[in-house]
């Protein structure tokens, strides 16, 4: 694909795995979005879902693998569904591409460990998730979207990890609040483990529109298209920590605990985004809690 292509405002999709529970799948365990691929009867509405935000303007859609990863899969006791779960996820993005082809598969690869929290396992342990993740989804997929990671350790070993199959890379970094990673570290070392090859641009993910305000000018300093994927939870630092927070979840659902913004409204993230757009902001999405009329008011900023 073109290496400039986000370097023209271009609409990613919203938040796949809210969306799904919004639409009646049910909870099963931790497995959120991947318990729509699981059971066959949600494999239509996932569909659907995916034909929706494109409809509603998005230009990529993101493959449903932020829980596919295999700890998460051997929490709930089907880390022998790795591959087909994967696999289907790709399987039903092309689906969808091939009724819209002139839009783009993103390969979601989530982070391996936690959410919002960096990643403390061996460098080894990590790139073995990310590289058996990745080569499931290579097939499918135009890209590599980093979706929601904490650390530039787990930047620098997921771009290692895809080298081999010569595609281009979305990163997606998480803020939970302020203006450094989970890790700790700026959004501005990243850089230093990309080398700008095939690097399509850096966008923050799952974060507020005003938390986004606080990081622009740092992410606009770095001369890479950049962006966002915003959320519209009340808090993204649940402790002591996601996974567990959702264990204890009575609804199976995320917002029960991280809250779901009333004000943040299609046409109010629109002039958040709009406001960021005006600052040089191109990659406009949505994540967690945000629906295709969140995208559709966003893709009239494209126009």
């Amino acid at each position: 694909m073109d290496l400039n292509f986000f370097k023209q405002t271009r609409i990613l999709d919203g938040g796949m795995g809210q969306e799904l529970l919004a639409r009646g799948m049910e909870p099963n365990g931790t497995l959120w979005s991947a318990n729509a691929l699981l059971q066959e009867k949600y494999h239509k509405l996932l569909l659907d879902t995916h034909i929706d935000f494109i409809r509603a303007g998005a230009e990529v859609i993101v493959t449903t693998t932020f829980t596919t990863r295999k700890i998460r899969l051997r929490d709930n006791n089907i880390e022998d569904k790795f591959e087909y779960l994967n696999k289907k996820a790709g399987e039903i993005a092309l689906k969808a591409k091939k009724l819209y082809p002139h839009i783009l598969i993103a390969g979601g690869l989530p982070p391996q460990f936690l959410t919002y929290e960096a990643d403390p396992r061996s460098d080894e342990e990590i790139n073995d998730n990310f590289s058996l993740q990745a080569e499931l989804l290579n097939p499918y997929v135009d890209f590599f979207y980093f979706d929601v990671l904490s650390s530039i350790k787990e930047f620098k070993i997921a771009i290692s990890s895809i080298k081999k199959f010569n595609k281009p890379y979305l990163i997606g970094a998480h803020i939970s609040e302020g203006t450094r990673l989970p890790s700790g570290e700026k959004i501005s070392e990243i850089i230093n483990v990309t080398k700008n090859e095939k690097l399509l641009g850096i966008i923050l993910s799952c974060i507020s529109p005003e938390n986004y305000e606080l990081n622009i000018d740092e992410l606009k300093s770095l001369n890479v298209p950049f962006g966002f994927k915003l959320n519209a939870f009340i808090k993204t630092n649940p402790k002591p920590n996601y996974t567990g927070a959702y264990k204890k979840s009575k609804t199976g659902n995320p917002n029960e605990f991280l809250g779901v913004r009333k004000d943040l409204t299609p046409k109010k993230m629109s002039e958040f985004a709009k406001k960021f757009k005006e600052a040089g902001a191109t990659i406009l999405g949505g994540c967690c809690e945000t629906r295709p009329a969140h995208i559709q008011e966003l893709s009239k900023l494209a126009k």
